[in-house]
């Protein structure tokens, strides 16, 4: 895997640029990206090691932003879903582990389209943070229930972005014992995400410059767009190998 770093570096860059667009997505992107050249389960492991390498900026930059109450109820959530995403991804065979990203990612984008929402309260918040914990042991990515949660909620759109990049950092965090214990981390990979972290920084960055220079309707489109086209990607990759 050691000559595939440039490829890795280069979906990186990609999703991080979706990230600094959208504010989110960035392993919806990521990861499906990634396990073009590498085991998605590989690709699972960078995705969830750099945005703990990211996280710690995030925390510093936001913590005066964040939803206290309903980040605490999401976490303690995701706390009893990761383990089992953790099991699922030491489970599925690559080609499968493919097809279940893609499906995933497609998850995330109907509900997107459809502006899914989700009420406030308690029981919905550890509902969802449970999901999104499945989402983030099983293939890093914990956004879609959780963007669902805050974008029920009358909230500022700063309060929502600050708390979902937060919460993508706890998430990432709990799933690393599971990690560990099912064998998945290696120092292998933790040298590919520490080479590949200044591309999510500098596709983050180009992100948020984009940002500012689109309106709501143009980065919702383009962001749609390219994650379809992972979804598509993927899954025909995952296909064709099983069959």
């Amino acid at each position: 895997m050691a000559d595939s770093w440039p490829l890795i570096a280069a979906a990186v860059l990609a999703a991080g640029v979706l990230r600094g667009l959208t504010g989110f997505g960035f392993a919806l992107a990521a990861v499906p990206l990634m396990s073009l050249f590498v085991p998605p389960a590989h690709a699972v492991v960078i995705a969830i090691l750099l945005q703990c390498l990211v996280g710690l900026r995030d925390v510093v930059a936001m913590h005066g932003l964040i939803d206290r109450q309903s980040l605490g109820l999401l976490s303690a959530g995701a706390l009893f879903g990761t383990p089992l995403g953790v099991w699922g991804l030491a489970q599925l065979s690559p080609d499968m582990l493919r097809v279940v990203l893609a499906l995933l990612v497609g998850a995330g984008l109907l509900a997107l389209l459809l502006r899914v929402r989700l009420s406030p309260g308690p029981g919905p918040a550890l509902g969802a943070g449970m999901v999104s914990g499945i989402f983030a042991g099983l293939a890093a990515m914990p956004g879609p229930p959780a963007i669902a949660y805050f974008l029920g909620r009358a909230q500022p759109a700063a309060c929502t972005r600050a708390s979902l990049m937060v919460f993508f950092f706890v998430t990432a965090l709990m799933a690393m014992p599971g990690l560990y214990w099912s064998g998945q981390l290696s120092a292998g990979l933790f040298v590919q995400a520490v080479i590949a972290f200044p591309a999510m920084l500098l596709g983050t960055w180009a992100g948020g410059h984009g940002f500012r220079r689109l309106g709501e309707g143009g980065y919702r489109a383009a962001a749609l767009l390219l994650l379809a086209a992972m979804a598509l990607l993927t899954g025909l990759r995952g296909i064709l190998g099983l069959l």
